[in-house]
């Protein structure tokens, strides 16, 4: 073979990274380009022709200079950084305990019929009560500080998890539940081996739609007398009649969950990486 026949390979290049760089690009130009095209549509419609009263929906103008008003100055109490910081702290917090307890139920509620029996009728109860209804119920136990939105956030985080949780559990093939009783898989080792594997694609689905569940708890629960927050950056706006600054929040929102939402899927991608392969 000639060396003009030979294809040099890039010494410690894992096989398929070129494709993977390459996917990835395109997946980052379609994004720009939709971007683009959204924003030159929202510019046209707005500042250009005015089919859509810049009153009532504001131009990319207004919200870059609301942008820069709350990043530099502040708005309502505080910077947009503070806000973003501390609502992404109480969603964390929230989320994690509702999860965990969530999960943890969840499997023990499908593992064992005795648990579910204890357990599900308490859980039939709650569940169709919407978790903005906590909200008065919150305030009057908790006041309106931190702990009152962390459970409002917990219990919209905890449904998700538990159904989830459990649904995965039953859905585990009956030949493995058999294969850990002849193998006499007992204990920690039972739940580290059969349940929490079995279960993992549905916990996260749980978890993701947890997460979700959550934002959308928090910026209603901090319309109401939150210092600061992205949803009090929302109330204020909407008080104030500023459109541009309403987009604003919205927009904070969207990323803070779209972040978030990315986060947890990395982690997923660690703790079931035969997922990238199949």
């Amino acid at each position: 073979m000639s060396a003009a026949q030979v294809t040099p390979i890039s010494p410690g290049a894992p096989p398929g990274a070129s494709a993977s760089l390459s996917a990835w690009a395109r997946r980052l130009a379609a994004v720009v380009v939709t971007l683009l095209v959204v924003i030159g549509a929202w510019h046209l419609l707005t500042a250009v022709t005015g089919i859509v009263s810049p009153a009532r929906f504001a131009t990319p103008a207004e919200v870059g200079l609301a942008l820069r008003q709350i990043a530099i100055d502040g708005y309502g109490n505080a910077r947009l950084h503070e806000h973003v910081l501390r609502s992404v702290l109480l969603v964390t917090m929230g989320f994690t305990v509702a999860a965990s307890v969530g999960v943890v139920l969840g499997l023990a509620m499908g593992a064992s019929r005795s648990v579910e029996a204890f357990v599900n009728p308490i859980f039939l109860v709650l569940r169709p009560i919407p978790p903005l209804a906590w909200i008065p119920l919150a305030i009057v136990w908790l006041g309106l500080g931190d702990a009152a939105k962390m459970m409002v956030i917990f219990v919209s985080a905890f449904v998700p998890s538990v159904i989830n949780s459990y649904t995965g559990v039953r859905q585990i093939d009956k030949p493995i539940f058999e294969a850990a009783a002849m193998l006499d898989v007992t204990g920690w080792r039972y739940w580290r081996e059969v349940l929490v594997p079995g279960a993992l694609p549905s916990i996260f689905t749980g978890l993701r739609l947890s997460l979700q569940a959550s934002w959308t708890t928090l910026v209603a629960a901090e319309l109401v007398g939150a210092v600061a927050g992205l949803g009090s950056i929302l109330n204020q706006a909407s008080q104030d009649i500023y459109p541009a600054m309403i987009l604003v929040g919205m927009i904070s929102v969207a990323l803070c969950g779209w972040g978030m939402t990315q986060m947890l899927g990395w982690i997923e991608q660690r703790v079931m990486p035969w997922r990238l392969r199949s």
